[in-house]
């Protein structure tokens, strides 16, 4: 990825500055390789500019966020070390340098210096291993090293949301997260990744399909750069426990807004006030109201259940029965809404011909 132009501009900058310090230092000196020594201090600047300019593009991909927590990391591992550092291993060193040193200040120095590297190994060693756990784990871990403790979601990111495995198999919430109504960092727990798995795996061609479906829109998410998706490494289902009631403690747990599918999960999940995003009632909220009276033109497509009645549709799949239309099939007319029926499915509007 190329860098932007500000940071370009800060490496040029840099570059003249410490071409013009190795210059200025070697004006300063005196001598018969004066001209020497000016060329020598040029290239030195450049070189030692280089150097950092170097090491600053190889840690490119290394945010101020890792920065951060690289940091806290390391104060964990000193903070262990140091720990360590309070055991007293005089005793120990007695017990194995003693007999083999003939005077006390050849043990002395012995001693001295073994602890001052087992102190310098054990605070590289630890510093290393923190820095490094830290790194790699997520946002979510560190609620577990600060109990009751989180930090707190930018303005900007939003609330995470918490995906089920209707969710995920939908297909529409990249979408949704593109278009800027929806923020926050999708969370996928572990045991909804096994229910996948379990549908991909099974011996029912229509199960099979949903979950091979929903593991490639995963992947497909998780390899999207403008969109965040974790795996959470929650515990599986205890006991009796169902599906729909690990998905709200999961959610509640980390503070975050659950997505489904699902009517039943929808409305339990209402009762418990645990904030709930479904996918069909985003749907409905966006589908145009149709008001009577109101003209429209739509193409025809197939008869209705009335001898005399054509159907078309909205692209929104709202279906369009038009009355005594029947020899209009295949073309495209103007219609007037006459009145409107909601069911299950959807709404149904009638309408009639415009003269």
């Amino acid at each position: 990825m190329p860098s932007p132009p500000s940071v370009n501009v800060a490496r040029l900058t840099y570059l003249l500055v410490c071409a013009t310090a190795g210059y200025a230092i070697a004006l300063s000196t005196k001598g018969t390789e004066f001209e020497v020594a000016l060329w020598v201090g040029l290239i030195g600047g450049l070189l030692v500019a280089g150097f950092f300019i170097l090491i600053e593009t190889l840690i490119r991909g290394f945010s101020l966020r890792g920065f951060s927590t690289a940091t806290f990391g390391l104060g964990v591992g000193l903070f262990c070390a140091w720990l360590l550092t309070r055991v007293h291993f005089t005793a120990l060193f007695d017990l194995v340098f003693r007999d083999r040193l003939a005077s006390q200040a050849d043990f002395d120095t012995v001693t001295n210096a073994l602890r001052l590297s087992f102190d310098v190994a054990l605070y590289a060693s630890f510093g290393f291993i923190g820095v490094v756990l830290a790194l790699r784990s997520s946002r979510d871990d560190f609620a577990f090293i600060i109990p009751y403790v989180r930090f707190r979601q930018d303005a900007s990111s939003g609330q995470p949301i918490v995906l089920d495995a209707e969710a995920v198999m939908d297909g529409r919430v990249p979408a949704v997260l593109r278009a800027g109504f929806l923020h926050g960092r999708l969370i996928v727990p572990h045991f909804v990744l096994d229910e996948l798995h379990a549908l991909a795996n099974s011996p029912v061609a229509a199960s099979r399909h949903r979950g091979e479906r929903g593991l490639a829109s995963l992947e497909q998410m998780q390899s999207a750069k403008d969109i965040q998706v974790s795996i959470h490494d929650a515990n599986g289902l205890r006991g009796d426990e169902t599906m729909n009631t690990r998905l709200m403690e999961t959610t509640v747990l980390l503070g975050a807004r659950l997505m489904t599918g699902d009517e039943t999960l929808t409305k339990v999940a209402k009762l418990q006030n645990i904030p709930v995003l479904n996918i069909h009632e985003l749907v409905d909220a966006l589908k145009p109201v149709i008001a009577i009276g109101e003209r429209m033109r739509i193409p025809l497509v197939r008869g209705g259940k009335e001898d005399h009645q054509g159907v078309g549709y909205l692209s929104d799949g709202t279906m369009i029965v038009v009355n005594h239309a029947v020899a209009k099939i295949g073309s495209s007319v103007d219609v007037i809404v006459i009145s409107t029926i909601q069911t299950n499915a959807g709404t149904m509007v009638f309408a009639e011909l415009m003269a």
